[in-house]
């Protein structure tokens, strides 16, 4: 056996970098401050059963496709979802499996020329990164949110026909956000930028209906590609995209991981289509999501310089050491609150942390203890 496994894992061990999968086993009582779940819809029983009451009701219970999307013969469900992101969105709608199959798929497809050059931000997601790699098309990184530092290399780079633009609109380790405008401002003033933007962790949480960042720009027939996920805030899996239908039929011809990956269960489809509907009248939550922000910003603030520039749904408290941060982890969980460690590689060195995220679901007063306890773990290091 090729010793760089086990080394690997030593060197990971050593370093607080080991990762192992979370036991199956949830204690009760525990406040979970480590899902995705922002809107509180994954623990709504009420909406289960009755899904499960319509659908048995139906007479229609279809538990896999057997195929891809090209060549399986159960396409209603996929069809109907699409269609209901597009009337929501104003424009044709694509399902993928996951967000990393759509990044990854999508972004390899459309630099695929040998010809696109691709600019992205600094944080942008792995499965970003996985795409562009896959792609082959040169690339550079912009600073994260410096769109200055953006123009810059569009400028340099003016002389290319196609240059592939590509942010996030919440990033999902600091909660902070894109500019909208900014982007689609320097797509104006440079016919050759195509703007892509992944709306993972807005999707549900920001917008009109919950329909993210772009569309309450007001400017997302400017953005080429919106990216959104069933995943997080809607409670379900796969993920879409929102584009023009050139690109659309482009992506279905290219786009590797829509073509060869078996597509989504029919039962899986139908459910995430409820959960969009659903979700769309959820302002309240939504509403109750921004005060608990402000209320944990505002906490954060006060007991330490280094947290989120923006009152968001996700929010950092940085420690800078890995094994730090999976020693505070675990204190929390002993104090009945789940809050991951975040390490290399997925945050840059020194950056290490706790990812705090936050569900409607949560009260003020499960904000407070968070607080509360973070400081007197921070007074009892300080002695």
């Amino acid at each position: 056996m090729n010793p760089f496994y086990n080394d690997t894992l030593h060197n990971l061990a050593d370093s607080g970098n080991l990762r192992t999968i979370p036991s199956e086993i949830r204690p009760e009582g525990i406040v979970d401050f480590s899902t995705n779940d922002y809107l509180g819809l994954a623990t709504r029983t009420d909406l289960q059963q009755t899904f499960l009451n319509d659908t048995a009701a139906s007479g229609e219970m279809m538990m896999t496709s057997s195929a891809s999307r090209l060549l399986a013969s159960a396409q209603k469900e996929n069809a109907a979802l699409e269609n209901l992101l597009s009337r929501f969105y104003g424009r044709p709608a694509l399902l993928f499996n996951s967000g990393y199959h759509a990044n990854t798929g999508m972004v390899q497809a459309l630099a695929s020329d040998g010809q696109t050059l691709i600019v992205a931000d600094k944080l942008v997601h792995a499965s970003i990164i996985d795409g562009i790699r896959l792609s082959g098309a040169r690339f550079e990184r912009f600073r994260h949110n410096d769109f200055d530092h953006l123009e810059r290399i569009v400028q340099k780079h003016a002389d290319i026909a196609n240059i592939l633009v590509i942010a996030e609109s919440v990033y999902s380790m600091d909660g902070d956000h894109t500019d909208i405008a900014a982007l689609t401002d320097l797509k104006r003033r440079y016919p050759s930028v195509m703007l892509y933007i992944d709306e993972a962790h807005a999707v549900g949480v920001e917008g009109p209906a919950g329909l993210g960042m772009c569309m309450a720009s007001g400017r997302a027939d400017e953005v080429d590609v919106i990216v959104g996920t069933f995943g997080k805030a809607l409670a379900s899996n796969g993920a879409f995209c929102i584009t023009s239908d050139m690109v659309r039929r482009f992506l279905i011809n290219r786009a590797r991981s829509f073509i060869f990956s078996t597509a989504q269960p029919p039962i899986c489809v139908r459910w995430s289509a409820m959960m969009l509907e659903t979700s769309a009248g959820m302002d309240s939550e939504r509403s109750q999501l921004r005060s608990l922000a402000k209320h944990l910003h505002k906490g954060l603030t006060n007991l330490s310089a280094h947290t989120s520039t923006e009152a968001s749904h996700i929010q950092p408290f940085i420690t800078g050491d890995a094994a730090a941060a999976v020693e505070l982890s675990q204190h929390l969980l002993d104090h009945g609150m789940k809050v991951l460690p975040i390490r290399t590689p997925t945050v840059p060195p020194g950056t290490e942390r706790l990812r705090i995220s936050l569900s409607a679901a949560l009260s003020m007063d499960c904000i407070d203890n968070l607080v509360n306890t973070l400081t007197r773990m921070q007074q009892c290091v300080a002695k």
